[in-house]
């Protein structure tokens, strides 16, 4: 049969012979196409803008990441780009057969799902590039992109992580500034001793600058004898001892030794392994002589309150025993005066009479040397007082002593009582004499020194100042330090017994005390002693003090009445009975009250009474008896002396006052001195 014929649409002869069906098929997919599809330009062109877009989005991603260096490292960034690199080239596949069939004219359309397809991935593409834009390719290990709450999260925490190292920067910069700043000396090494580590207090302390000291062995401040004392403590830390503090001598680096504190201590990694040392060292020299300055300080101090304590003992006794001395000497002068015994018994009276006076003696260097005796000061020339004391040395020291006495230069002017002066002169250099039984030399010198009141040997603790200064030095056998930590203690003596009281140095003590002085003691067993005295100088001369004049005989009591108040009952008879001899009327009382009523009963024209007693004192009765009668006389007597008595307060100095024991004519002519006192006094009143 024959085709459909031209001009015909290809659709004219559809219901013709079935040979025309074939012929009209491809028309009728076109139609289909053109109706189920979309056009291939458009297809193509979408495809082709969706590649494009792909590439950019994978040349954003692996460009920063490359520029990073982390192609190998960022997994994650280089798969996305991997990812989007293959869409690219999936669409771009796609952009290649739409191409192909456009331009061979075999059309391949395609669906409508397709291009929705690509047009979702166009979208997808869109939004990873909106949140690049608004985030940026993150370029660290981990995600991507952040989203904003994690961001500020992120955010938050690299501030903390930032402010946290700025804090510890800090913190380590201000560490290294204390350790290379402070005081003491602070040294890092390795575990084999190589100093690593050096600050500007070891650089003080050693003397070694730390280009010096570091990469050298820390032997570098030893001497030879504490190397091997060094080496074993580097020992014991690195076996484990975890700290070891101790005192050494070190050395510096000009040669000279050094006082050196050390606390060491072993530096650990976090496994435990000891990988350095760290030394802490303090120069302790100045500690150590101020703690010694300050035991020495504290040493005087004892020794003066031992002393004081000493002083308040031996007053005591000496105030007992006076009473006792007082009865004993009159009692003996009462019965060597009756002329009614033999020449033996009066012989026998002397001895007694001779022993009292010694003991005498002894009372009075006890008073002395608790700074309590009655003196007599006044200006004295401590070269007169050299020369003076030379003389008296020169005929009893023996011809086995060499005595040499260096004057001053210039003339010293001390305030001193001359006799008692000449009593330490002579103490200190017969004790040198005793010192040098087998022969030797003694000096006696006169200088002057500054005192600035901080010697630490010199007791009592002087005042700043200008001093005259007196040694006694010899080359006899010295004392050990326990012997001179006691010379000076009432009746401390190592002489045998019979050949020394004890109270020599004692007296010393005592004398200078009073006069304001101070004295130190320089010893060595087997090599000498020197005794160095200092007495404040006088800068401007005065008059010195006049003696009271005494009457040459004990004036005649006259019938007055004298109210005796002694609470020591044997005392107050022997005062009775030397009163009652002299013409006085004794009225004798045991305490304050007694005397208060028997004056009342009958008025005394003088009083005589003791200083300390129980109940009412001397000075109290006194003042209530001057309520009475203003101008009656009154005489103190005490076995404390008068300078005692002034220094605790109970009397002034310038009252009418007997010390016992006392002798009969003492105490009529002390008497008799008080009632011509007070009548001078009455009759200035009166005037």
């Amino acid at each position: 049969m024959a085709g459909a014929p031209p001009g015909l649409p290809a659709g004219a002869a559809a219901g013709s012979a079935s040979n025309d069906v074939p012929a009209r098929t491809p028309n009728r997919r076109i139609q289909a196409a053109d109706m189920a599809g979309m056009p291939e330009e458009l297809y193509l062109l979408g495809n082709v803008v969706i590649m494009l877009a792909y590439a950019a989005i994978m040349v954003a991603i692996v460009v920063p990441v490359a520029r990073a260096g982390q192609l190998r490292t960022n997994k994650l960034a280089v798969a996305t780009a991997l990812i989007f690199f293959s869409c690219a080239v999936g669409h771009g596949l796609h952009a290649l057969t739409a191409a192909r069939g456009l331009a061979t004219g075999a059309g391949h359309p395609a669906s409508w799902t397709a291009a929705l397809w690509d047009v979702l991935t166009a979208g997808v593409g869109v939004y990873y590039w909106t949140l690049r834009r608004g985030y940026g390719v993150l370029l660290d290990k981990g995600a991507m992109y952040v989203d904003p709450w994690r961001q500020h999260r992120l955010d938050a925490a690299g501030a903390r992580e930032r402010a946290a190292r700025a804090s510890a920067e800090n913190h380590r910069a201000t560490l290294a500034a204390v350790v290379e700043h402070t005081a003491d000396a602070i040294i890092g090494a390795d575990p084999d001793g190589t100093i690593t580590a050096w600050n500007s207090g070891a650089e003080r302390l050693f003397g070694y600058t730390a280009a010096e000291a570091i990469g050298r062995h820390a032997l570098i401040v030893t001497d030879g004898e504490s190397t091997d004392e060094q080496a074993r403590l580097m020992d014991r830390i690195r076996a484990g001892e975890r700290s070891l503090s101790y005192e050494a001598q070190r050395v510096h680096k000009d040669g000279s030794p050094l006082e050196v504190a050390f606390t060491v201590a072993p530096i650990q990694d976090g496994a435990g392994t000891v990988i350095g040392i760290s030394v802490v060292a303090r120069d302790i020299a100045a500690a150590k002589e101020a703690a010694e300055r300050q035991r020495a300080m504290q040493e005087r101090t004892h020794q003066a309150q031992r002393m004081e304590s000493l002083g308040k003992l031996a007053g005591g006794v000496a105030h007992d025993f006076n009473n006792l001395l007082a009865i004993i000497v009159n009692y003996t002068d009462f019965a060597m005066q009756g002329g009614k015994v033999d020449a033996t018994v009066q012989a026998d009276l002397a001895h007694v009479r001779t022993a009292a006076d010694r003991a005498i003696n002894l009372t009075r260097q006890l008073l002395t040397f608790t700074r309590g005796d009655a003196i007599q000061p006044q200006d004295v020339d401590v070269n007169t007082a050299v020369a003076e004391v030379q003389t008296m040395l020169e005929r009893t020291i023996g011809e086995h002593i060499t005595l040499i006495t260096v004057p001053s230069a210039q003339p010293l002017t001390v305030r001193a009582d001359p006799g008692q002066l000449q009593q330490v002169l002579l103490n200190l250099a017969l004790n040198a004499r005793d010192a040098m039984p087998d022969g030797g030399t003694l000096v006696i010198e006169a200088n002057t020194a500054d005192l600035t009141g901080d010697e630490l040997a010199v007791q009592p603790q002087p005042a700043p100042g200008h001093y005259a200064r007196l040694l006694v030095s010899d080359t006899g056998e010295g004392m050990s330090p326990e012997v001179a930590a006691h010379v000076f203690e009432p009746f401390y003596t190592t002489k045998p017994r019979g050949q020394g009281t004890g109270l020599g140095l004692a007296t010393v003590y005592g004398i200078l005390a009073e006069a304001g002085g101070s004295i130190n003691l320089y010893t060595e067993a087997g090599v000498g002693t020197t005794f160095r005295v200092y007495l404040p100088l006088v800068t401007s001369a005065g008059p010195a003090p006049g003696r009271p004049a005494r009457a040459a005989t004990p004036p005649h009591g006259g019938g007055r009445t004298v109210l005796v108040v002694e609470d020591e009952p044997a005392l107050a008879r022997v005062v009775t009975r030397i009163l009652g001899n002299a013409g006085y009327r004794v009225v004798a009382c045991a305490n304050g009250e007694e005397a208060l009523a028997a004056d009342a009963q009958r008025a005394c024209d003088i009083l005589l009474t003791d200083v300390i007693m129980p109940g009412m004192s001397g000075r109290r009765l006194a003042e209530c008896l001057h309520e009475r009668r203003p101008g009656l006389p009154v005489l103190y007597m005490s076995g404390y002396s008068n300078g005692l008595l002034g220094t605790t307060h109970v009397l002034d100095g310038d009252i009418a006052f007997l010390e016992k024991p006392f002798t009969a004519d003492q105490l009529l002519v002390k008497l008799g001195e008080a009632a011509v006192a007070a009548q001078v006094d009455r009759a200035a009143v009166a005037g």
